[in-house]
């Protein structure tokens, strides 16, 4: 995963309501990330495994964000 696919995804994190990112299970979270990210930057298959892993890795910090933004 290269750079500018990792600024895009925390990007796309960043400007999703915290509200629907909190009323997710994390598969649906991690789709609904994956499919905004593939509309902004063509995606490989592996690409595609990489941001599922990386996000799976990530799943608390990203709900942490969220429950951040519902609260501010």
């Amino acid at each position: 995963m290269n750079t500018k696919i990792m600024r895009q995804l925390w990007s796309i994190i960043e400007e999703s309501p915290g509200k629907t990112l909190m009323g997710l299970n994390d598969s649906d979270l991690i789709n609904q990330i994956v499919s905004k990210l593939s509309a902004r930057q063509k995606l490989s298959s592996e690409d595609c495994g990489a941001i599922n892993a990386y996000l799976r890795s990530r799943i608390l910090l990203i709900r942490e964000m969220a429950e951040y933004g519902v609260s501010h």
